[in-house]
C-alpha cells in the first residue's frame, strides 16, 4: 500500500476490521453517504482479504465472475466466466482506488482486541503491535476465509521436507519434478491437483470423503463480448441479472425440495461415470452423501488429473507422518518431498483471532461457544454498535456471498444512521435475536445440510451457523432496511476524547 495513513484527530465514527470484499464494501458506501471519518484495519500486507491470501496454482472463485463482484462497480472486461484469484483481486484494487478509500486502509494492522467502553459509548481498538484507537462504532467484516484450518497429525512437526497450507501458499518453492502430497480433496483440492499434476513427479491426493463435482461451465469472454459490456451497461446488468436468477433456482433444492437435489445428484453421478471408467476408482470417488451435504465441487480438470499415471488416489486414513513421508493406517509409507495441506479454513470458529468483549467484558468466543449467532449475521446483544459482514448464517450454497454483503452494509448503514442522528448506542434486542435465530434453525432443519453427513457448515454440536437457509432475495427483502422496534437506543452521552 503506497497511500498515506493519517489518523484525524479524535475519536474515529467507524472502525472496520478487514479489507476484503465486506470492509471495501462498507468503507465505500461510507465515503458516498460523505463520512470519512473512520478507518480500515487490515492485518495483511495488501488489501484484497482472501483473494490476496489464496495464491495457490488453479485458484479461482466457483461463482461467475459477473456475479462475484460489486453491483454498483461491474467490471465489462471480465477474461473469464469464472476468474481466477489474481484477476479478482485486481478488481478489488481498482475498485478501491476508484473510490478514493485507500487512504482511509491501513494494512499490517491486525487488531487484537477489541473493547466495548460503555461508560464512553465507545469501541477500543488494540492493534497487535500495541498501538490504540476509539470509535464510536465497529464493523467487523474479515469473514471466515482468512483463518487457515491444520489438521493435527501425529509426527507432523517431523517431517524434513516441505510443508504448505493452500491459504499461505510459498512462491519461491519449485514443485517441478517434486514427490508432493496434498491432504484434502475440498474446493482448493480440486483446483491445486490439476493445476500440478502435470509439473511434479508424482502426487499422491490423500483423500478422507468424496465430494460430489459438477462440470464448471467455464469459458473466455472475446474481446468484441467486452467490447459490447463497456459499451452498452445495461447488457451486463441484463447478463448479470440471468446469472443471479439461474443460481438463485439453485436455494430451492438446496432449502425446500429433496427431490430437485436428487435430480441434481443423477446429473453428478452420470458425469462421474462418464469421466471415469475405471469402476474402482468411480467407487473411490463416489459419495455416500446426498450432494449439496457438502460442499458441491466445481470443475472439469479434476476427474482427468487423478487419472493420470502420476497420480495415486489413497483412501486409506493417515496414521502419522515421518520425516520421509506419511504413513497410512495399513502400515504403508509413502515418501514425498512436500506436503501440502488443501484443508480448508476454521470456518465455525468466528472472530476467534480477535478478542472481541461487548457488555461488562462479555466476550464473543465465549457467548458463541456452542455455536455463533447474530440477528441477520449482523448484529449481537451485548455488543452494542457493533455489526458484522458475513456474520453467522449468512453464508451461502449456490450464489454470490457478495450480494449478501451489500445487503448487510445497508442495513449496518441504517443502524448508523441513527448514531449520527443523536443516538448513543445501538443495540439488537436480546428476544429479536433468540426469536430470529429460532426461527432460522426451525428452517434449517428441511435443508440439505442438515440431511445427515458431517461437514465444515456445522459446528461440533451439529447446528449449522454458516449458511443462510433461504434464497437471498428474501434475505435482501428482509434487511432492506433496520427496523428501531427491533434495537436498544440509547442517548448518547457527553463526547468522549480518544486515549492515546
Amino acid at each position: 500500500m503506497n497511500a498515506p495513513f493519517r489518523l484525524d484527530p479524535g475519536v474515529l465514527d467507524v472502525a472496520i476490521i478487514g479489507a476484503g470484499f465486506s470492509g471495501l464494501c462498507m468503507a465505500i458506501k461510507l465515503k458516498q453517504a460523505g463520512r470519512t471519518n473512520f478507518r480500515v484495519f487490515e492485518k495483511a500486507s495488501d488489501i484484497g482479504g482472501t483473494w490476496f491470501l489464496n495464491r495457490y496454482p488453479g485458484c479461482a472463485c466457483d461463482v461467475p465472475s459477473h456475479l462475484y463482484s460489486f453491483s454498483f462497480d461491474q467490471n465489462p472486461s471480465w477474461s473469464r466466466a469464472y476468474s481466477p484469484a489474481e484477476e479478482i483481486w485486481r478488481y478489488q484494487k481498482a475498485s478501491a482506488e476508484k473510490h478514493g478509500i485507500l487512504p482511509f486502509i491501513r494494512c499490517n494492522a491486525e487488531v487484537a482486541r477489541a473493547q466495548y467502553d460503555e461508560a464512553a459509548q465507545l469501541w477500543r481498538l488494540t492493534l497487535k503491535n500495541g498501538e490504540s484507537f476509539a470509535a464510536r462504532a465497529l464493523v467487523a467484516g474479515a469473514g471466515i476465509l482468512h483463518v487457515p484450518f491444520t489438521p493435527q497429525i501425529a509426527g507432523a512437526e517431523s517431517f524434513a521436507g516441505k510443508t504448505l497450507h493452500t491459504a499461505e501458499w510459498d512462491d519461491s518453492y519449485d514443485l517441478r519434478a517434486k514427490r508432493v502430497a496434498v491432504i484434502g480433496t475440498g474446493a482448493s483440492a480440486i483446483q491445486l491437483v490439476p493445476a500440478i499434476a502435470g509439473k511434479v513427479a508424482h502426487l499422491d491426493l490423500y483423500q478422507r470423503t468424496p465430494g460430489w463435482v459438477i462440470p464448471r461451465l467455464d469459458h473466455a469472454f472475446e474481446e468484441q463480448a467486452k467490447a459490447r459490456f463497456q459499451r452498452w451497461p445495461w447488457l451486463q446488468r441484463l447478463f448479470r441479472g440471468v446469472i443471479y436468477w439461474r443460481a438463485e433456482m439453485l436455494a430451492f433444492g438446496f432449502t425446500r425440495s429433496r427431490k430437485m437435489m436428487a435430480g441434481f445428484q443423477k446429473v453428478a453421478q452420470a458425469e462421474l461415470e462418464k469421466a471415469v471408467p475405471d469402476p474402482a476408482l468411480r467407487a473411490k470417488l463416489t459419495p455416500d452423501f446426498p450432494i449439496g451435504c457438502k460442499r458441491v465441487l466445481i470443475s472439469n480438470d479434476f476427474y482427468p488429473a487423478v487419472q493420470r499415471d502420476n497420480v495415486d488416489l489413497v483412501t486409506d486414513a493417515i496414521a502419522r507422518i515421518t520425516p520421509a513421508g506419511i504413513v497410512t493406517a495399513d502400515g504403508t509409507e509413502r515418501a514425498c518431498d512436500a506436503i501440502i495441506y488443501a484443508t480448508g479454513f476454521r470456518v465455525t470458529d468466528w472472530l476467534s483471532h480477535v478478542d472481541i468483549r461487548g457488555r461488562g467484558g462479555r466476550k464473543l468466543i465465549d457467548d458463541w461457544k456452542d455455536g455463533a449467532a447474530a440477528y441477520y449475521g449482523v448484529a449481537v446483544n451485548g455488543y452494542p454498535n457493533m455489526f458484522l459482514l458475513l456474520g453467522p448464517n449468512t453464508g451461502l450454497g449456490h450464489n454470490s456471498v457478495v450480494f449478501m454483503i451489500e445487503s448487510q452494509v445497508r442495513f449496518a448503514m441504517g443502524c448508523l444512521g441513527w448514531l449520527w442522528s443523536g443516538a448513543g448506542a445501538v443495540e439488537v434486542k436480546k428476544a429479536v435475536e433468540e426469536a430470529f435465530n429460532a426461527a432460522l434453525h426451525e428452517k434449517m432443519k428441511r435443508t440439505v445440510w442438515m440431511s445427515g453427513c458431517k461437514s465444515w457448515y456445522l459446528n461440533p454440536n451439529g447446528t449449522n451457523s454458516t449458511l443462510w437457509p433461504d434464497f437471498t432475495v428474501s434475505y435482501w427483502w428482509q434487511t432492506r432496511r433496520a427496523r428501531k422496534r427491533d434495537f436498544e437506543l440509547t442517548p448518547a452521552r457527553a463526547p468522549a476524547v480518544q486515549v492515546s
